[in-house]
């Protein structure tokens, strides 16, 4: 089977970065990067100014909430 190039959202996530192999972490950014993917292909498919910024908006968040995500995955208290 041909490996596939990572979509968007997979890049934005970090998909392949996982050193403690938690498989937690892999569900939580899979997760965020359909999301990611859906603003992306909404962004890349709109004329609407507008709908393009707030697509951008919904990355930069969702990027910034998977981070905190897999941090409290993975907290060590």
């Amino acid at each position: 089977m041909e490996d596939q190039d990572p979509t968007f959202g997979e890049k934005a996530v970090g998909l392949t970065f996982n050193p403690s192999n938690n498989k937690d972490v892999d569900k939580c950014k899979q997760a965020f990067a359909n999301i990611i993917d859906n603003m992306h292909n909404l962004r890349e498919s709109t004329h609407d100014a507008e709908v393009k910024r707030m697509c951008s908006v919904a990355i930069t968040e969702a990027q910034t909430a998977q981070m905190w995500a897999v941090k409290a995955i993975t907290w060590k208290s």
